[in-house]
């Protein structure tokens, strides 16, 4: 009963400071939860301890958020995960199926689907295709990535860490990337493509 009516309270609290809320039954937040002006927080999002919010911020539906600070303008989720020790910087957007720890997102970047981001650090205007993972664990040490401003991540790209995708360096979909990346160039790791014609089926 007590939880209950911790949340009840600070679902209040929020709705008079104006916190935009479709299904406030549905959110649950922790005690120290700091929100800014004009955020909006669709149903069944979680705020686990030491999360900070700024102003203009949009939260969509079914996404965990723990010891996380939330610059002014961004958009997270839905079906996000954003876990301790992560900084969104302004403008940025974490889109959804996108779990991110530990890392900072630089100001409007975008990781719009279905990826990975651990131990890293993105530039600004950043962007990275569905399906990219940092590999940032060897079995032993965690590893860091950076991505410096303007780098573009192919999608289903693995970065492999430690290492650094330089300024306006673009990685072809579908590479797997073990060394650092030059301004201004290109990188992909690919097999060439074969075809049989005519092919028949074995029946």
């Amino acid at each position: 009963m007590k939880q209950i009516n911790l949340q009840e309270k600070l679902r209040k609290k929020f709705l008079k400071k104006g916190v935009k809320m479709i299904a406030p039954e549905t959110v649950y937040f922790s005690k120290d939860t700091k929100l800014g002006k004009n955020v909006v927080i669709e149903p069944y999002v979680v705020f686990g301890k030491k999360v900070k919010i700024q102003n203009n911020v949009q939260i969509l539906s079914f996404s965990h958020l723990e010891n996380v600070k939330v610059e002014n303008n961004v958009s997270i989720g839905p079906f996000a995960r954003v876990r301790p020790g992560t900084v969104l910087k302004k403008g940025s957007k974490i889109g959804n199926f996108v779990e991110i720890k530990k890392s900072i997102v630089g100001k409007k970047s975008k990781i719009n689907h279905l990826s990975y981001i651990g131990d890293s650090y993105l530039g600004d205007d950043v962007n990275v295709g569905a399906g990219t993972i940092t590999c940032n664990y060897d079995g032993v040490n965690k590893n860091k990535t950076k991505i410096k401003n303007k780098a573009f991540i192919g999608s289903n790209s693995s970065l492999v860490a430690p290492v650094t995708i330089n300024e306006d360096a673009i990685i072809g979909a579908g590479s797997v990337i073990t060394s650092n990346v030059s301004k201004r160039s290109l990188a992909l790791t690919r097999s060439f493509q074969s075809e049989i014609k005519n092919y028949k089926r074995k029946k």
